[in-house]
């Protein structure tokens, strides 16, 4: 009895290692997770990358240099050449605007990357910001009532009466050149000066030729026409409008700087200041 016991327990245990040995044999071993490096890649975008993703920045109250359409969104000859910029740069591009005394500090801010708002060089700008190379320059020009005798020399405005406004560059070249042979009539605003021209109490205003053409055209400025010729005078004058960018985004103002050359070069800086004057602004 005692031997059939153990030759029992002897098979059935030779069973059990048996049986579980096919078990091991026919189960399906668990699948590794497979590492992340070795996931396959995602497939590559068709469309290059922009180069610049950049906000450029404009006040929008300055037409038709800088204006806000009926969407309330900037317009004007500044975004319609930055547009063109953003386009050799092969940047993309979002525009905004902003209040003028915002518009410096919020780029200083790194709200915008550039600001395009009529900026002109001087001195205080090109310490604080990396200026671009000029891209307007609005010269000193009279205007007068239509048919005077005044559409040749500045001389021939000696011993008249010429407005212009005080405290500006204007009036610091009228000074310089009129100090003594004519009667100089300051106004605190441009308007005004305007005002007074209309109402003959002066003979001409000298002021840019940008703003005094824009009154021109106005039902109050019919009366009057610009005379004589360009006033460009770089110690009085200045030298013209750049774009405000920031001193450390060298790459970008040099980007942009091209930019703006192969746009004057190729004839489309000149189809944009057609849209706008019927005076070159370069």
């Amino acid at each position: 009895m005692m031997r059939t016991v153990v030759i029992f327990t002897a098979l059935l245990a030779a069973t059990s290692v048996g049986l579980g040995v096919a078990l091991a044999q026919t189960a399906k071993p668990t699948p590794k997770p497979v590492p992340q490096s070795a996931a396959k890649p995602a497939p590559k975008s068709p469309f290059t990358p922009p180069a610049f993703k950049i906000t450029v920045a404009t006040e929008g109250g300055y037409p038709p240099f800088n204006y806000l359409d009926r969407k309330g969104l900037p317009g004007g000859f500044e975004m319609d050449l930055a547009q063109e910029a953003c386009q050799h740069m092969k940047a993309e591009c979002e525009f905004t605007a902003a209040k003028w005394d915002d518009l410096i500090p919020g780029l200083l801010d790194k709200k915008f990357d550039i600001v395009m708002s009529s900026l002109e060089v001087n001195s205080d700008r090109r310490r604080r910001l990396g200026m671009s190379r000029r891209y307007y320059l609005s010269p000193g020009a009279f205007i007068a009532a239509k048919g005077a005798p005044f559409d040749g020399p500045a001389t021939l405005l000696r011993n008249k009466k010429i407005g212009v406004q005080k405290d500006s560059m204007h009036a610091d070249w009228v000074d310089k050149s009129f100090r003594r042979s004519a009667q100089i009539k300051r106004y605190s605003s441009v308007a005004e000066e305007l005002q007074a021209l209309a109402k003959d109490e002066v003979d001409a205003v000298f002021g840019d030729k940008a703003q005094l053409w824009l009154w021109s055209q106005k039902p109050e400025g019919q009366c009057c026409e610009l005379v004589g010729l360009d006033i460009k005078d770089t110690q009085t004058l200045g030298v013209g409008v750049s774009a405000g960018l920031r001193r450390e985004d060298v790459k970008l103002r040099e980007a942009f700087n091209k930019a703006l050359g192969e746009i004057m070069s190729d004839g489309t800086y000149k189809k944009l200041n057609e849209k706008y004057f019927p005076f070159s602004l370069n």
